[in-house]
């Protein structure tokens, strides 16, 4: 740590320095202080993991001097920590392009945590680089590669060839237990154990894995690993009644959303001051900022193209909506029915007994309560079928399962094609406000 500082702080290199909750001449020392509280506060070791996290970021030859690329710097420091953590920014002038070393301590200042890498993370610390930059004006890379080993990689090809994550590896495990068709649960379990995975019984039969050189266990349910792998679904499994679950694919953290511009000629008629105004001022040009980058990350080069994509957005999270909307009534059919099916089952045998006896007022007093309820079952039996055959259980349970499955489906779905929907519509708002076109759209509904 102290040479990799040393370095950053070499007076030959140096032509702007800035820091947050520390000094840069003494950060070693303030670092592992910080550290050693946190050991003392939380028990923990301070050895396992990664001391600092360092950040490079450059700046083509003559666009920034010393002193703004250390600006922006800053700003990206404060933005990726949010302000939880020590960091100093050292602009290094030695080269043909002023570049900032940026180092951040990885135990947070309250001591509370540490910060933990991620995969994706540099593509979201690039993201937000270009951010900054591009609401300080200044040039981004229009295609950025990623360079490993001397070849250059796309990032598509170059977050390909990164470690599955825990969760992945949970999965990864489970279909090659399933795989060698264990007899029972429990045998399953044996499985995963054999495999190299810490198997943990918790509270109410809850069943956790922990992956080989992970610190936190993974918990088995469908929430946490996706569709097909939920305790029931293992066991459907194993007795044959539903396929091997599929895997479904680590995806990077999904980007903030875009929010919309702040009208601030109408905010101040309604009295609001001139900090107000000031702050309205940067956020809107964030939020201008962030709308052009998602125009360049989804290649839209033109109004035409945006409009096109925005409704395409919408009208995808509008079918969705309707899809999800019939999946589930009738998934609440079905549950309704079996509820029929099985009360009517329950209180048959009370007819059959007040049928024998003749349809006794004796009978029917001492079991009317059964009788009533035998009474509704057959009703709603008969309303939900509308004519049709009564299926067997078997096949009302199996109808069932398929339709919680596909709902479960739909609605993560849904709310990424409502997320992108929202993204959508924001961008383009803010783009109309750009370019005019909203006030037009104001003109045009005051006419009417």
């Amino acid at each position: 740590m102290e040479e990799r500082f040393a370095y950053g702080l070499n007076p030959k290199k140096l032509g702007a320095v800035s820091a947050y909750l520390c000094d840069p001449a003494s950060a070693p020392a303030e670092f592992l202080l910080l550290k050693s509280q946190y050991q003392a506060e939380t028990g923990r070791a301070v050895e396992r993991g990664a001391l600092f996290f360092q950040i490079r970021q450059a700046f083509p030859p003559g666009e920034v001097t010393p002193e703004e690329a250390n600006k922006i710097g800053y700003e990206t420091a404060m933005r990726w920590t949010k302000g939880k953590y020590q960091f100093f920014v050292c602009t290094h002038i030695d080269k043909g392009h002023i570049h900032n070393h940026i180092y951040y301590n990885s135990t947070a200042q309250d001591c509370s945590r540490k910060f933990h890498n991620f995969i994706g993370s540099s593509f979201a610390v690039r993201r937000l680089s270009d951010r900054v930059c591009i609401e300080h004006e200044l040039s981004v890379i229009q295609n950025p590669k990623q360079h490993s080993k001397g070849r250059f990689l796309h990032y598509g090809q170059w977050i390909g060839e990164k470690p599955p994550s825990a969760q992945q590896r949970v999965r990864l495990g489970i279909v090659a237990a399933l795989e060698q068709k264990p007899a029972d649960f429990p045998a399953f379990l044996r499985l995963m154990e054999e495999s190299g995975f810490q198997v943990k019984h918790g509270r109410g039969g809850v069943i956790s894995f922990l992956a080989p050189g992970q610190d936190k266990y993974t918990r088995l349910r469908a929430s946490t690993l996706g569709p097909g792998f939920d305790p029931d679904d293992i066991r459907a499994t194993i007795s044959g009644e539903r396929p091997i679950p599929e895997l479904p694919q680590d995806s990077p953290a999904p980007a903030r959303r875009v929010n919309l511009i702040i009208d601030i000629q109408e905010r101040m008629a309604q009295g609001k001051g001139p900090a107000y105004e000031r702050w309205a001022k940067v956020y809107n040009i964030k939020q201008m900022a962030a709308a052009l980058l998602y125009l360049r990350e989804h290649g839209l080069s033109d109004y035409e193209a945006l409009a096109t994509s925005t409704e395409a957005a919408v009208d995808r999270a509008h079918k969705l909506a309707g899809e999800l909307r019939d999946t589930e009534a009738a998934l609440s059919k079905t549950s309704e029915l079996m509820g029929a099916v099985v009360q009517y089952a329950k209180t048959r045998p009370v007819f059959d007994g007040y049928k024998a006896a003749r349809y006794s007022r004796k009978y029917l007093a001492q079991h009317e309560a059964e009788l009533a309820d035998y009474r509704a079952a057959k009703a709603a039996m008969s309303e939900l079928l509308g004519g049709a055959k009564l299926p067997k259980m078997d096949t009302l349970k199996k109808q069932h399962r398929e339709l919680s499955e596909k709902k479960k489906a739909l609605y993560a779905e849904y709310r990424k094609a409502q997320a992108d929907m929202r993204q959508a519509v924001a961008v383009k708002a803010n783009i109309d406000h750009l370019l005019g076109h909203a006030d037009e759209q104001k003109n045009k509904a005051q006419e009417r």
